[in-house]
């Protein structure tokens, strides 16, 4: 035996093997971990559906409610790569049992905030604890299993991984309909605790060291949490404010440059890295963190436009947007153990092709937008994204994880969940940065339209006055309210022009990733024994 167990002692004595754990406890293991990683996955976008319940509720601006999702992914980028270092440390079983414990713990804490920088702090720290299940979770299920039950890992995985983030909004929208919105932190309360319990009962892959703890390089894990988070905030926060001409701004970005830098330093040089960055040795895991990056942008950007679409523009309320959204979690139930069988039998390459092909294929037909698109509208576009989506994202997994050394795993996994994390956090980001420009943009083309032609913005106004003439005696209040309409309908029709542009450029994204299959190595048959140490 030697140290090629996860995180664990490199003694003979010590170490335990989790490829030699009885099939039935594995599979519990993994069940246990696997519904924890769900959990934190869900919490993502189950604000997604009921965002204008919660800004109402907390009385909290339009440029506040969207650090509700951006702090909570921002806080969980900064806590995927360092679970490897903390899995090591605390072994497997007490950092998924205290990840899933204070998981549970800031939920009931969002469900109890007062305003709205409360409930900003206890999503960050909401975001920050669960981000600790995701790679260990990825990491344990390729440790315990070899062969064709391996080869199942990143369809499992997958799915809960893009099934998740689909099925929050329609979660949080049925809770907030059916109750309140703080009870789509509630919810969490009780399945939080009994995975904690679970964890602290059967998890049993490793043995903690504890003398690692005294040998964290402060200096490394600062500089990780500054870069990732300076990036994030400079992402959110500069389109609004004029980008680098407001200090705050600058300022953010500087330091999220020098800590880069500072990152890098430590990452080669320090003796107790909180992150290895030695995965990138391999070419294949390299080109599996880039189509990472373009899944996990367009996975959290497509679930999140869509939500706000219905909400702003065609007016649904919160259960009417989750269930407009859950078709796509059913077409990626259904395709999952096709996708899987496919990825067994055939290049994974090919398999991925068509995933990117589908996927942007699908953000295209969602770019023709109009107004009145409901259910019906965009079943089709989320079938097929649903479809796309576990084509893209099995494949990406096994290439990304399978050919490593155990010893290696966890970083690999941790980077590996990073990527798609920091894709979902900057395409959120990016996108209403999009959005805001394009609309803008198209409304003042709009009204450049009707100043070079004016009878027609006339005529409707004219109308329409007649028709609020109907409902109020003074002719001033008339012409007030036909005006307010008018600005009403124009900025409607510009901010679904707004959201087609942006689908559009979402899908040019996802074609572009295409250049990068060629250059892949092929991975290991599924059926191979992995390396040992």
């Amino acid at each position: 035996m030697t140290d090629a167990v996860i995180g664990g002692s490199p003694s003979a004595t010590d170490a335990i093997d989790p490829m030699a754990l009885p099939d039935r406890i594995k599979f519990l293991i993994f069940g246990i971990m696997a519904f924890g990683q769900f959990m934190a996955l869900v919490d993502i976008q189950i604000v997604a559906a009921s965002l204008n319940a919660v800004q109402a509720g907390l009385s909290a601006s339009s440029d506040e409610i969207s650090w509700i999702q951006t702090g909570y992914l921002m806080a969980e980028i900064i806590m995927i790569p360092f679970a490897a270092f903390l899995a090591q440390a605390l072994s497997t079983r007490w950092l998924f049992a205290l990840s899933a414990g204070l998981f549970t713990v800031s939920s009931a804490l969002c469900a109890m905030a007062w305003d709205m920088p409360s409930m900003i702090a206890f999503r960050v720290i909401q975001g920050f604890v669960g981000g600790a299940m995701i790679p260990t979770t990825f990491a344990t299920g390729f440790a315990m299993f070899s062969g064709h039950q391996r080869a199942m890992i990143p369809a499992i995985l997958g799915m809960v991984s893009v099934f998740a983030p689909t099925l929050g909004p329609t979660l949080g929208g049925w809770l907030t309909d059916a109750f309140t919105w703080r009870m789509i932190f509630f919810v969490n309360v009780i399945p939080g605790a009994m995975a904690c319990l679970l964890a602290i009962l059967f998890i049993r892959v490793d043995r903690p060291n504890l003398a690692m703890l005294k040998k964290i390089d402060y200096a490394h894990l600062a500089s990780m949490a500054v870069f990732l988070g300076g990036l994030e905030y400079v992402l959110e926060e500069a389109p609004r404010a004029g980008w680098f001409d407001e200090p705050r701004i600058a300022i953010a970005g500087w330091l999220s440059i020098v800590a880069l830098v500072l990152f890098l330093e430590r990452s080669f040089r320090s003796g107790a890295p909180i992150l290895r960055l030695s995965p990138f040795r391999k070419p294949t895991f390299a080109f599996a963190c880039i189509f990472n990056v373009v899944i996990g942008f367009g996975l959290y950007s497509s679930t999140y436009l869509i939500p706000v679409f219905l909400g702003q523009v065609r007016g649904f309320n919160s259960l009417q947007i989750g269930q407009t959204v859950f078709v796509t979690g059913i077409a990626q139930i259904l395709s999952t153990v096709i996708t899987a069988r496919a990825s067994q039998r055939v290049d994974p390459r090919i398999v991925i092709t068509f995933g990117l092909t589908l996927f942007a294929a699908s953000l295209y037909m969602t770019s023709h937008l109009t107004p009145e698109w409901g259910f019906a509208a965009f079943l089709g576009p989320q079938v097929l994204r649903g479809i796309a989506m576990m084509m893209c994202i099995v494949p990406t997994v096994g290439m990304a994880l399978g050919g490593f050394e155990q010893s290696e795993l966890r970083y690999a996994s941790g980077l590996f969940n990073l990527m798609r994390n920091l894709g979902g956090a900057v395409g959120i980001a990016v996108v209403n940065t999009w959005l805001t420009d394009a609309a803008r943009t198209e409304a003042a083309r709009v009204g450049e339209a009707m100043g070079r032609s004016p009878d027609g913005a006339r005529s409707m106004v004219e109308g329409l006055s007649v028709q609020f003439a109907q409902t109020t005696p003074d002719a001033a209040n008339a012409l007030s309210m036909a005006q307010g309409e008018l600005a009403r309908l124009v900025g409607r029709y510009a901010l679904t022009d707004g959201f087609n542009e942006v689908f559009r450029i979402m899908s040019i994204i996802f074609i572009a990733a295409l250049v990068m299959v060629p250059f892949c190595r092929p991975p290991p048959l599924p059926g191979a024994s992995p390396k040992r140490l």
